[in-house]
C-alpha cells in the first residue's frame, strides 16, 4: 500500500479549519454554509495542486478561503466605465438613468406603493394610470400603455390585431435587431401571417394596396433605425399608409424602435422622427423603447387610439409582459423631465452625453493623458486624440459625433493590445474601450466622474506588472 505524501497528510480536516479564529470571523460575514463550502473547495484544490514536500500552514489555507469567499461574493452585474464611444451600448445596459428616476425607483423598492390602488376611490387601480396622462401629454396620443420592452410592444400589437391574419410590411423593413432577433420571427410568434410587399430597396403605394384583402389584420411600418438603404430607393410614407389603412378599416402600426420625444437636431444630430410626429401623421398605434433615445429604463410604449389600446389591455398576454413597480416609477420620473425641454440636456444623462461639446471632452483628455502615461511607464505610448462617437442601440447607425479620447499604443507583440484591454477589464471598476488599428481607444464622451476614474487607475500598475 502506497502512503500519501507527507505534505498531503499535513492538510487539516474541514472541521479543524472551521475552528480557526480567523475563519470564525468569515463565518460571521458569509455564513456557515457558504464558508464550509469554500473550505472544502480550498482543501480539494490544495490536494490537486500541492507539490511533493510542500508545506501548507493554517495562514495559507485561511487566506485561500478568504479569497474564494470574496470571489464568490462579488456581484456578476458590475458597474463600469463605458468608454467605447457608443452612448447607448446594448451590452453595457443602454441608458443611464437620471437621478430623479433613480430616486423614484429606490423609493418604490423601499416602500409599499399605490401600484394598482386608486387612492381617490380606495378601489383597485391600473398600473398604466401612473404614466398614461403624462405620455399622452408629451405625444398627443389618445391613450397609452407600456410593457417590458419594444419587442414585446410589437408582439402584443401583432397578437391583438393580426393573430391568424395577415400583417402587411415592406420587405425593406424586415429588420433584425440585437441578438439575431428578427421581425418575421416576432410576427410568427404573435400568430400573424407575414405578407411582404415591394422589394428590398423600393416599395410603392400600389404594393400595399394590391396586398389588401379580407384577411388583412394590420399594416406595419418599421423604422429602419439600425441601417440605411441608399441609392435607388423608394418607400411609402406614414401619412399614405395611414390613409390606406383607414380606407380598409384596419389599424396602421408604426414601430419607431428607438423612439424620441424631442427633435435631436437641437443637439446637433440628424433629425429622427419623433413620437408626436408619428401620431400627427395618422398612425393608429405607435410603439417605441424606453431605454434608448428616451433615456429611461427598459420598457416598451404603445400609444394611439383609445379603442385599440383598450383591446391591447384586454389581451391576456399583456399581464405576462407588464412592467414592475421599480421600472414604472423610473419611467414616470424620466417622462416628467420632458416637461422642461430646455433643461433636458442637463438632467437626462443620455441627452447630456449627446450634447457634450468636443472641446469639453478634449480638455478632459488632455488632463488624463499625462497621468495614464505615467502609470504605463515605458510599456505604451499614450496620447490625447480626436475620435468619433455614435448613439448606439440602432439609432442613426451611419452618423457619428466628433469626440476626443485617449489612444494607448502598447509596445511588444501583436497580443499586447488585447492583454492591455484585459488588464483594464480587471480593474475594480472595469474600463471598457475599443481596439482599433493596433491601439486601445478610450472615447471620453461618457466619462463624467473623472476623479473616480483616476483613483481606479491606481490599480493598473499591479495589473500591468502581473
Amino acid at each position: 500500500m502506497v502512503e500519501a505524501a507527507p505534505s498531503l497528510r499535513q492538510l487539516p480536516s474541514v472541521d479543524r479549519v472551521l475552528r480557526q479564529p480567523d475563519v470564525a470571523t468569515l463565518i460571521e460575514k458569509h455564513g456557515r454554509v457558504e464558508t464550509t463550502q469554500a473550505v472544502r473547495e480550498t482543501l480539494a484544490a490544495l490536494r490537486e495542486e500541492m507539490r511533493p514536500g510542500a508545506v501548507v500552514d493554517d495562514t495559507i489555507i485561511t487566506s485561500a478561503v478568504l479569497a474564494r469567499l470574496d470571489a464568490r461574493a462579488k456581484p456578476r452585474l458590475r458597474p463600469l466605465f463605458n468608454l467605447t464611444g457608443t452612448v447607448l451600448h446594448t451590452n453595457l445596459g443602454r441608458a443611464i438613468l437620471a437621478e430623479e428616476a433613480v430616486k423614484a425607483a429606490t423609493s418604490a423598492m423601499r416602500e409599499a406603493v399605490s401600484l394598482e390602488f386608486d387612492l381617490a376611490s380606495g378601489r383597485r387601480g391600473e398600473r398604466d394610470d401612473h404614466v398614461r396622462a403624462l405620455v399622452c401629454e408629451l405625444t398627443g396620443a389618445e391613450d397609452a400603455t407600456l410593457v417590458n420592452n419594444n419587442a414585446a410592444a410589437v408582439l402584443l400589437a401583432l397578437n391583438t390585431f393580426a393573430h391568424g391574419r395577415e400583417a402587411i410590411v415592406s420587405r425593406g423593413e424586415l429588420i433584425e435587431i440585437g441578438g439575431a432577433f428578427r421581425m418575421p420571427e416576432i410576427m410568427a410568434r404573435a400568430g400573424a401571417r407575414l405578407c411582404e410587399v415591394g422589394t428590398t430597396n423600393r416599395t410603392h403605394p400600389r404594393d400595399y394596396a394590391d396586398a389588401m384583402n379580407p384577411e388583412t389584420g394590420l399594416i406595419l411600418k418599421v423604422h429602419t433605425s439600425n441601417y440605411r438603404i441608399e441609392g435607388f430607393t423608394a418607400e411609402v410614407g406614414a401619412r399614405d399608409l395611414a390613409k390606406l389603412a383607414r380606407q380598409h378599416h384596419v389599424p396602421f402600426v408604426n414601430d419607431l424602435g428607438s423612439g424620441t420625444l424631442v427633435d435631436l437636431s437641437r443637439f446637433g444630430l440628424r433629425k429622427e422622427p419623433t413620437v408626436r410626429e408619428s401620431v400627427e401623421e395618422g398612425a393608429d398605434l405607435v410603439t417605441f423603447s424606453g431605454d434608448k433615445l428616451l433615456g429611461g429604463p427598459q420598457a416598451g410604449f404603445i400609444i394611439g387610439r383609445k379603442d385599440l389600446i383598450a383591446a391591447i389591455n384586454r389581451n391576456p398576454m399583456k399581464r405576462a409582459l407588464r412592467v414592475d413597480k421599480m421600472r414604472l416609477a423610473a419611467c414616470e420620473a424620466t417622462l416628467r423631465l420632458y416637461r422642461d425641454p430646455d433643461r433636458l440636456a442637463q438632467r437626462l444623462p443620455t441627452m447630456r452625453f449627446l450634447a457634450r461639446s468636443m472641446e469639453d471632452i478634449r480638455q478632459q483628455a488632455l488632463r488624463l493623458a499625462p497621468a495614464l502615461a505615467e502609470i504605463m511607464g515605458g510599456s505604451a505610448v499614450v496620447e490625447a486624440a480626436p475620435c468619433a462617437s455614435q448613439i448606439g442601440s440602432g439609432a442613426l447607425p451611419l452618423d457619428t459625433i466628433p469626440s476626443f479620447g485617449l489612444v494607448i499604443r502598447p509596445k511588444g507583440s501583436g497580443q499586447a493590445v488585447e492583454a492591455l484591454s484585459a488588464a483594464f477589464r480587471r480593474l475594480p471598476w472595469p474600463v471598457i474601450g475599443r481596439v482599433a488599428e493596433g491601439a486601445l481607444v478610450f472615447d471620453l464622451r461618457c466619462l463624467e466622474d473623472e476623479s473616480l476614474f483616476q483613483r481606479n487607475l491606481a490599480s493598473l500598475r499591479d495589473e500591468i506588472a502581473s
